[in-house]
């Protein structure tokens, strides 16, 4: 018999992953539908997500996707944080370079 698989719900996810300030800002992100579960668009907070599901979302002007790697216990800091997903964004923007003055 095979375990059961981990999840979380996503808005608390968003949170414990720092990808948002504070629970309702996920729990709003998610209503607004402006998130993708797996290319699904979704506008339930309670939508469970776990280890290898991809999420699609708007941060700071570009589109963010990352992979759940982990589901997370707390919203600890952020080193802690940055073990929950793996960045699959391309950066495909140049960086800025801003001359000495």
């Amino acid at each position: 018999m095979s375990e059961p698989r981990l999840t979380l719900r996503l808005d608390k996810w968003l949170w414990h992953a720092r990808f948002c300030k504070s629970r309702a800002i996920a729990h709003a992100l998610v209503v607004e539908g402006r998130i993708r579960v797996n290319g699904q668009p979704t506008d339930k907070p309670a939508r469970a997500v776990g280890y290898a599901d991809v999420l699609t979302f708007m941060q700071g002007g570009r589109v963010r996707v990352v992979r759940v790697l982990d589901i997370g216990t707390r919203r600890g800091p952020a080193e802690e944080a940055r073990l929950l997903y793996e960045d699959l964004t391309a950066d495909t923007a140049p960086s800025a370079v801003v001359p000495e003055m």
